[in-house]
C-alpha cells in the first residue's frame, strides 16, 4: 500500500485496490474450486464405484445421501465460509487503514 503525502495510506491507490481484489479472488476461486469438485465428483464417484454408491445409508443411497440429502448443507457451508473470510478480508484492511492514520496522527504531532 503506498502511503500518502501525510504517512497515512492510500485507500483509493491502484496498490491497494490490486491487493484487496486478488485476496478476494483467491477466496473465490477457492471455494469455486470446491463447489466443483464436489459438484463434479458425485457423478465420477457414480461412474467408478458403483457399488460404493449404491450402499444404502439411513434408508438412501449413497448417492442420494450426498445428492439429494448433503449436497444443500454442503452449499450453504461453502457461503458462509466465504461470508465469514470476506468480511475478515475486509476488516483486515480497515485495521491496516486505521493503523496508517493514527502512525500519520502520531507523526503531525
Amino acid at each position: 500500500m503506498i502511503p500518502q503525502q501525510d504517512g497515512s495510506p492510500d485507500v483509493h491507490s491502484e496498490g491497494f485496490l490490486h491487493s484487496l481484489m486478488a485476496r478476494q479472488l483467491k477466496l473465490s476461486i477457492a471455494c469455486a474450486a470446491t463447489f466443483l469438485l464436489v459438484l463434479l465428483g458425485l457423478p465420477l464417484l457414480n461412474y467408478f464405484c458403483p457399488e460404493l454408491m449404491a450402499t444404502r445409508v439411513a434408508g438412501f443411497t449413497l448417492t442420494w445421501l450426498l445428492l439429494g440429502v448433503l449436497f444443500f448443507p454442503f452449499v450453504w457451508i461453502i457461503s458462509y465460509i466465504f461470508i465469514k473470510r470476506s468480511i475478515a478480508l475486509e476488516e483486515a484492511e480497515v485495521s491496516e487503514v486505521n493503523r496508517g492514520d493514527a502512525e500519520a496522527r502520531r507523526h503531525n504531532t
